[in-house]
């Protein structure tokens, strides 16, 4: 039972962080290096750093969701390896 909880738990985290990888990488999909910019076109300088705020939003989330990730995958492979363990004796 427990064993299926730190499971669920770890997809968890694992679809989250694949979700919000996806997701940083379609804003910086639209990022552009470099800009040649004059007064006409100063609302792609806006719109760069606009995405630029939200891709640096989302450091602190994917940080999380894959330290909870790996956390709970080395919680999971430990309980395997201890029930197999217990098993064999």
């Amino acid at each position: 039972m427990t064993l299926t909880i730190v499971a669920v738990v770890f997809g968890i985290f694992a679809i989250g962080l694949i979700l919000l990888l996806i997701y940083r990488s379609t804003l910086t999909m639209h990022e552009d290096e470099q800009l040649f910019l004059d007064t006409t076109n100063s609302h792609m300088q806006e719109e760069q750093t606009e995405l630029l705020v939200k891709v640096n939003r989302l450091r602190i989330p994917v940080r999380v969701f894959s330290i909870g990730a790996g956390v709970f995958l080395l919680v999971l492979v430990a309980m395997l390896i201890f029930q197999k363990l217990n098993e064999v004796q």
